[in-house]
Order: structure tokens, then C-alpha cells, then sequence
């Protein structure tokens, strides 16, 4: 093992290394929170498949795999096809707006209203995407190095914390990038073609396992349409991912860019079921289907290529939980505390806004470490975390961007019923039960369309200046109307 203890060691000291590179370009808040507007169409789309395909999509997307055969691709699948429709649909728009937070979006849309409450909600989503991560640390530092579960995800989470701290978005976005080149080596290139062989080819993976294992639908319409409900329209209103699309430098980089990530997504899901698929051949009676992924990597791949795999999948998990860390910072700070302690400080120099982040993204990440040390039932926490996200927020954000007659009132209305709907039927139904993100989906579309009728429409001055961000006219900094040769 000494040899693939080097390849995780040397990966581990990479990503330090970058933190403290990042930390030398992060002189300003949007260098430090959306790596200056600026990356081109390459680093994006790398950065963007690597942020929303972190240790579920690699490790659960392998389970899944095992345990439903092909069709256990559709978790990863519907993540793909949400970025597809956000890059082709939405993300032009959204990075014309020049903001930092999904809050921020609402409060231009509806006149300022609504940010808080909304903000309160993503900031609970970010926290549990951010915790759900981090616990994915324990799986394969076990297998790594045989660590207990608690050291193990306080010495993942605090490389993660420690670089992005260091340097923000952009140390986040050169350590991603790197993680998104480990993964596509590790699972596609290598993992993939040798689990394929070993289990003897597609012929002998027919012939030893049922006919449902390769029916495209097998894991059941019902968790299908689900999976869409939940991560399809996931992928188009978070905080992670669209802090992302704030990092493109056009709004055709953030187009293109993202069709090409999510392409990379539908790819990854296809290889992840026929890996696990594989696992079900070689280790037919494995305790977890969770364990495929470990198990295969341990005792099939030759010595080098385990720790490179290994790495790709530590990878994996860090840029999801680095992604969503930084969000839930960002939340925290400008959308919650920010407002508590009244408005941003108009005088506040670039100094003190990237030192203000980043000592939040430091009190978030220590908050991270300690609740997934803490919490147990990582499929519970991440159910809560995009039911409330789908239930609550959903409805008044694309409700924003394609409705004009949609109100301040129907938005908050709509986070309120649909969020307070989503919680009250987890309680009666149970968390993981379907009903509570169909139902408070419904409830929250039903609030916010019959609240915002209801109402004296947005004041056209609001609608104005919307359209004026919308159009990309508007400076970041000034919020005044830019030039028109611009």
C-alpha cells in the first residue's frame, strides 16, 4: 500500500498547496467568493461537473448500481439533465445579474422582501449538502488508512476548510479542476474498463445477473420521477451551483460551459451503474451496496492505479463538500448576518469584505466537522436538505425569472407554506416518503400564484431595473445603469 498512500499523500499536499496559491489572487470579494467573474469555457465546465458530482454520484452512484443493475444510474442522471436545463434555459440570465446569492436574485426581482427567509433556507440546504459530504470522508479514509470514523472526517474536512478559507473560490476553483482531471482518470479511464473486465464482459454480466439488472427502468417509475422532482430542480435553484455560474466570465461561457458539464454528468452515471453492475458479479453478497465502490477499488485494482481511484474518489467528495462550504458561507454571511446586523457597510474596504468571508467559511467549516461527527443518517439529512430546498424555494425563483406577475407577498408566502408543508408531512409521512416534496411543491406553487394575484403587482420600477440586470446593463458595484458602449 506504500505506494498508493504516496499518490493520496501527494494528492492531499496538492490541494494545501493550491489553497495558499488562491490566497494570493483573492484580493478582492468577488475574487474571493466568484473567482473574479473569469473563468473561461474549460475551467468551467471542469469546475461545474466536479462540484455536483461528489461522493453520492461516485460512491452512492456505484450502490445503486450494485443494487439495481443500469437503471441505477437515474440519481446521477437527473443531476446531469438539471445542469443541461439550467445552462441551456436559465444560466445566461443568471450570470448577467451580477450577484452573489440566490437571495440577493430574489430581492431584485421582488423589491427586498423576501431575502432573508430565503436565505435561512438555502443556508439549511448548503449545511446539510456541506455535512453529508464531509461524512463521505470516513468511507474512505477507513479504507485508506484504517482511521475511526471521527478522525477521519476531521482530517478531510480540515484540508478542505483550511484551503478554502485560504483562498476562496478561486483555491476552490484550481482544486476542482485538478479533482475533476483525478476523477475522469480514476473512474472513467481506469475504474470502469477494468471492473468491466474482471467481471468477465457485458456477455458474462448478462448471464449471471437478472434480466432487470439491464432493463433501463428498473429501479421503478415512482423513485425516477422522484429523482427528477428532487435533484433535477435541485441542480436549478441552489446556492453551490449557482455560485458557480457567477464564476463564468460571459454569459455564453456559462451556457456552453455548463451543456458541457452536464453532458460529462450523463456519462459519469452510465459508468457508475456498469461499475456497480460489475461489483454485483465479482461480490454477489456484499453486506452494504454502499461498499461496492470500496470493495472493487481494494481488491481488484493493481497497486498505483488503487491510490489513483481512491484519490478520484476523495476527489469527488471534496469538491462537492469545498462547493457547498463556500455557499453556505457565503449565505451566512451576506444573506443572514448581514442583514441581521442591518444593511452592508457601504464603506467597507475589499480588505475587510474577503477577511469577513473568509472567517465565516472557517466558522461554517468548523460548524461542518463537528455535525457530521455528530450525525449518523447521511440519506436523512440529504432528503431534509432538498426537500426543503425543492419545497420552499423552488416555485418563487423560476417563479421570478418566468412569471412578471409574480409579488413579493406570493414569494414569501410561497417559501413559508411550501417549506412549513414540506416539514409538517416528513413528520407525518416520514422523511424519506415521496408525498412531502409533491405535496409542498404544490402547496408552494399554489401560495405564490394565488398570494401574488392577490396583491398590487411589483412596482414597475423594480421590474425596470430588473430587466436592466437581466440585460446585463448594470454595473456589479454601483448598481447604476452601465455605459452604453458596454
Amino acid at each position: 500500500m506504500a505506494v498508493d498512500y504516496t499518490v493520496i499523500v501527494v494528492y492531499l499536499a496538492g490541494m494545501l498547496a493550491m489553497g495558499w496559491w488562491g490566497m494570493r489572487r483573492a484580493k478582492s470579494k468577488s475574487e474571493f467568493l466568484v473567482a473574479g467573474r473569469r473563468l473561461g469555457p474549460a475551467m468551467y465546465s471542469g469546475t461545474m461537473a466536479a462540484i455536483v458530482l461528489g461522493g453520492a454520484s461516485t460512491i452512492g452512484g456505484v450502490g445503486l448500481g450494485y443494487k439495481y443493475g443500469l437503471s441505477g444510474a437515474w440519481m446521477v442522471f437527473t443531476i446531469g439533465l438539471g445542469i443541461l436545463a439550467l445552462s441551456v434555459f436559465f444560466s445566461a440570465r443568471i450570470a448577467r445579474l451580477k450577484v452573489y446569492t440566490v437571495s440577493e436574485m430574489l430581492d431584485l426581482r421582488y423589491g427586498g422582501r423576501a431575502g432573508i427567509i430565503s436565505g435561512v433556507v438555502m443556508w439549511a440546504y448548503t449545511l446539510m449538502l456541506a455535512v453529508t459530504s464531509t461524512i463521505a470522508y470516513a468511507t474512505i479514509f477507513d479504507v485508506l488508512f484504517d482511521l475511526n470514523r471521527t478522525v477521519a472526517i476531521i482530517l478531510g474536512g480540515t484540508i478542505v476548510v483550511a484551503y478554502s478559507t485560504l483562498g476562496g473560490m478561486w483555491s476552490i476553483t484550481l482544486t476542482d479542476m485538478v479533482q475533476f482531471v483525478v476523477k475522469t482518470i480514476g473512474v472513467l479511464l481506469l475504474l470502469l474498463p477494468i471492473a468491466v473486465v474482471k467481471a468477465g464482459g457485458f456477455g458474462e454480466m448478462k448471464a449471471k445477473l437478472p434480466t432487470s439488472y439491464f432493463d433501463p427502468l428498473g429501479i421503478g417509475g415512482e423513485t425516477i420521477f422522484t429523482y427528477v422532482l428532487i435533484y433535477t430542480f435541485g441542480m436549478l435553484i441552489g446556492q453551490d451551483i449557482w455560485q458557480r455560474v457567477f464564476t463564468a466570465r460571459s454569459d455564453t461561457t456559462a451556457k456552453w460551459g455548463g451543456t458541457v458539464a452536464g453532458t460529462y454528468c450523463l456519462v459519469y452515471a452510465i459508468a457508475g451503474a456498469v461499475i456497480g453492475t460489475a461489483a454485483k458479479v465479482l461480490y454477489p453478497k456484499l453486506g452494504s451496496a454502499d461498499d461496492a465502490f470500496a470493495t472493487i477499488v481494494k481488491d481488484d485494482l493493481p497497486i498505483g492505479i488503487r491510490g489513483l481511484v481512491l484519490a478520484a474518489a476523495l476527489a469527488a467528495v471534496m469538491s462537492t463538500s469545498s462547493g457547498a462550504l463556500i455557499a453556505c458561507a457565503t449565505v451566512a454571511n451576506n444573506d443572514i448576518w448581514s442583514r441581521l446586523r442591518g444593511a452592508v457597510r457601504r464603506d467597507a474596504d475589499a480588505h475587510d469584505e474577503v477577511k469577513g468571508n473568509r472567517v465565516f467559511i472557517l466558522i461554517m467549516g468548523v460548524g461542518v466537522i463537528c455535525t457530521a461527527i455528530a450525525l449518523n443518517n447521511v440519506v436523512e439529512a440529504l432528503t431534509v436538505a432538498y426537500n426543503l430546498l425543492v419545497g420552499g424555494l423552488l416555485v418563487p425563483i423560476l417563479g421570478g425569472l418566468l412569471w412578471k406577475r409574480g409579488t413579493a407577498q406570493g414569494a414569501l408566502a410561497s417559501v413559508i407554506v411550501g417549506g412549513v408543508a414540506v416539514i409538517g408531512l416528513m413528520a407525518a409521512f416520514g422523511i424519506l416518503a415521496n408525498e412531502p416534496v409533491y405535496y409542498g411543491l404544490l402547496s408552494s406553487l399554489a401560495a405564490y400564484v394565488v398570494v401574488s394575484l392577490a396583491t398590487k403587482p411589483t412596482d414597475e420600477a423594480v421590474l425596470a431595473a430588473w430587466r436592466e440586470r437581466l440585460a446585463g446593463r448594470t454595473s456589479e458595484l454601483t448598481s447604476e445603469p452601465a455605459p452604453a458602449h458596454q
